[in-house]
């Protein structure tokens, strides 16, 4: 309670303004943050450049478009472009109906691979065996498609090495890389071999932040190593796989364009077209880009959609997913 004697407090006592002290708290972390900020530039305005700008250039699925003549003389068809994906186009329905299979194929198959690979490992004592065998295991990532294409045709070639070794002791051969059959089973297991090391990153970065005490109580509590793997390490990994696998569904339409392009030449058009492969096609080879552009546009507009939806069934689940509500 102030009195009439009590001196009145002195301007320059008194407690700075929120705002201002809130600004100098600011001053300071700019100044620490700049260089991250110029760091992360040249690789924002890459990103800008080329994912986000092109995606204008999906005008072209509502024209008649021109090379020649560009964008901005070409003539506007409406929805013209799209009555392929309607009326039943067998091209299309060809490829469609193969993209669905290697998704699913993949889905059950490639997805959990790391996983499964993973645990293998996390499960080795030695550290000296378990870095050396990830060592190998990621290498076969950094070869381009073009080499993976050329091994796998080297060893299961009807020329390979297996078949030499088949005809060198009359035991026949074997029709593997090259056989329309068996088109979509070469492709998984290429895959697979490829990528399933690489993808143990994340996982083998997640087991290693679980709890040992959770592993020391579910011994004592008399669970096997198979128990202690369902009960404590599965639910450790499940926030990251359901956020991979929501990511892996907003690609689900992508099932490797450069790795079948390759493995087209003398294949049946019907058993090897998938959407990406069908737009190159009808686009730099036949010149439909129309068509090509709207193809191309519906498949991205389907891989938001089943991002979405996947990721607010995960919210329902009770998991943040790609990111939360």
């Amino acid at each position: 309670m102030t009195t009439l004697d009590d001196p009145a407090p002195r301007p320059d006592t008194a407690d700075p303004p929120r705002d201002s002290a809130r600004q100098g708290r600011k001053r300071p972390r700019r100044r620490r943050d700049l260089a991250l900020f110029w760091f992360a530039l040249p690789g924002t305005v890459l990103l800008l450049l080329f994912h986000y700008v092109p995606l204008l250039g999906n005008v072209i699925a509502f024209q008649d478009y021109q090379p020649f003549i560009g964008i901005m003389h070409s003539r506007w068809s409406g929805v013209d472009n799209f009555t392929v994906l309607f009326n039943g186009d067998p091209a299309f329905l060809h490829a469609l109906v193969n993209t669905l299979e290697l998704t699913l194929i993949q889905v059950v198959f490639v997805f959990p691979a790391p996983i499964l690979l993973a645990l293998a490992l996390n499960s080795l004592v030695s550290e000296r065996v378990k870095k050396s065998i990830q060592s190998v295991l990621y290498l076969p990532h950094f070869l381009s498609w073009v080499v993976v294409v050329a091994i796998f045709q080297q060893m299961l070639g009807n020329a390979g090495l297996v078949n030499v070794f088949l005809h060198a002791n009359d035991l026949g051969s074997w029709n593997i890389v090259g056989n329309p059959d068996l088109f979509k089973e070469v492709l998984t297991s290429q895959v697979i071999w490829k990528d399933t090391g690489w993808g143990t990153i994340l996982f083998l970065a997640a087991l290693s932040r679980v709890d040992n005490d959770l592993y020391e109580a579910a011994a004592v509590d008399g669970a096997s190593r198979l128990r202690q793997t369902w009960h404590v390490t599965l639910p450790s990994l499940r926030g990251l796989i359901v956020l991979l696998l929501i990511l892996r569904l907003g690609d689900a339409l992508s099932v490797g364009f450069e790795q079948i392009v390759l493995q087209q030449t003398g294949l049946e058009r019907n058993t090897t077209e998938v959407l990406d492969t069908y737009v190159y096609n009808n686009g730099l080879v036949y010149g439909e880009w129309g068509v090509s552009a709207a193809v191309g546009l519906v498949k991205g507009l389907v891989g938001v959609a089943l991002v979405l939806g996947a990721n607010k069934v995960a919210h329902i689940f009770g998991e943040e997913g790609v990111y939360q509500k």
